[in-house]
């Protein structure tokens, strides 16, 4: 698919809290890109079942959203925004980039989202043993998976800024 495009698709994953939304905000007003937030995309489609009262949260489905994005991911510049990414098709993505932030950091965000119990207590360990960075890179080939530390506001924005550049090179070497 990537041949047909002339601007990359992006996937920016990691683990809720870790700064995935404003990395993906600041992408889309600096590169004109489309940001497909899939939670809201899921929720607008109806593609949330029934709910998990132990996370507090509905269960995605994963299948007719793939169906439904499709159609968008064809002519590229799409950041998409969720904190999984092995159901996601290969070929959607030109770049994945992993936001990693460190656990202090982590868990004050989370608290401050209402993240209690299992549901706080599972997103930190999924951060402490890599789980999303172990996803990207068994899902896409490795030269397209980078993972890029978010703990202030200065790595914020030299995270957006190598997220430029990299769309640029990219740019370049695909005309």
């Amino acid at each position: 698919m990537s041949k047909l495009r002339q601007i990359p698709n992006l996937l920016i994953t990691g683990t809720p809290g870790v700064g995935k939304s404003t990395i993906c905000c600041r992408l889309a007003e600096r590169n004109n890109f489309t940001w497909r937030e899939v939670s809201k995309i899921a929720e607008e489609h109806n593609c949330l079942e029934e709910y998990d009262p132990e996370y507090k949260c509905p269960f995605l489905n994963e299948d007719k959203l793939l169906d439904i994005m499709e159609g968008m991911m064809a002519k590229g510049g799409n950041i998409v925004d969720y904190h999984g990414c092995e159901f996601f098709p290969e070929r959607w993505f030109d770049g994945v980039f992993v936001i990693r932030t460190n656990n202090t950091t982590l868990y004050d965000r989370l608290r401050a989202r209402g993240y209690t119990g299992k549901k706080l207590e599972d997103n930190i360990q999924c951060e402490i043993f890599e789980t999303l960075l172990e996803e990207a890179q068994s899902s896409y080939k490795p030269e397209i998976v980078k993972e890029l530390q978010n703990d202030t506001e200065d790595q914020l924005e030299e995270n957006v800024n190598t997220i430029c550049e990299w769309i640029e090179r990219w740019k370049e070497e695909h005309l």
